[in-house]
């Protein structure tokens, strides 16, 4: 008896099960879901609730969305549609990949529980916006004319996901808070500024974060990303 094949899982491995109606579309359903998941987070997205928001039946969305792991592949892939991307540019490539992590920040920023997903939703990287993502990018690394455009990709995005991660975090700790970003920070600041006595290497200046919070892991985040690139550069013929 030949064994049984168990099918991928992946929204992207299958077909639709049924041709979507013009009452309620695959789209409307991920676009619904994304302004849940922006503003209640991942724990408060299920199916059921979803449905109550689209007046519409539980089965009704099992139609067109099997489970919520397809949901949340569908998910990740509408909001990398959101990232702008520049031209392949041999001439300046550093200002291009600049640019491309910067548009993909403000992307997971707007967004804050995507950098927690990404390679957990299944096959997140068969969907179209992905697909068109990850082209344009190994078309800006290709002209640049890296010996391995592949693995400078990974190692810029690796950068990118893991700052927007801890950055995100923090955001959504800000946000539970009730509070400014600034008026966070200051109220954390006498409890910080306390235990960092005594530890030589610890007690940096912390004004500029206390006055403009924002503007400070945009520096962070900068100073990073110059530090990422100038190693890339290294790998580049001479």
């Amino acid at each position: 008896m030949a064994a049984r094949t168990n099918p991928v899982p992946s929204v992207w491995a299958r077909q639709p099960r049924e041709p979507e109606q013009p009452s309620l579309s695959r789209a409307a359903i991920v676009r619904e879901a994304v302004v849940m998941l922006d503003a209640e987070g991942i724990d408060a997205l299920s199916m059921r609730k979803l449905a109550t928001r689209l007046n519409a039946g539980a089965t009704s969305l099992y139609r067109h969305v099997a489970t919520k792991d397809e949901l949340m592949e569908l998910a990740v892939d509408e909001v990398f549609g959101e990232i702008t991307l520049p031209p392949a540019d041999s001439s300046n490539w550093r200002a291009a990949a600049v640019e491309a992590a910067q548009a993909f920040r403000a992307t997971t920023l707007r967004h804050p529980w995507l950098s927690s997903v990404l390679g957990q939703a299944g096959l997140v990287y068969l969907g179209p916006n992905l697909m068109s993502f990850s082209e344009r990018l190994a078309a800006l690394f290709t002209a640049a004319a890296f010996p391995e455009p592949a693995r400078a990709i990974e190692t810029l995005i690796s950068y990118v996901v893991g700052m927007s991660t801890a950055e995100a975090a923090w955001l959504t700790a800000v946000a539970r808070s009730g509070e400014s970003e600034a008026e966070f920070v200051a109220r954390l600041m006498p409890a910080a500024e306390q235990a960092t006595v005594g530890y030589e290497h610890l007690n940096g200046d912390s004004t500029a974060a206390a006055e403009d919070p924002a503007a400070s892991r945009d520096a962070k985040f900068s100073y990073g990303l110059e530090v990422v690139l100038d190693g890339l550069a290294l790998r580049l013929p001479r």
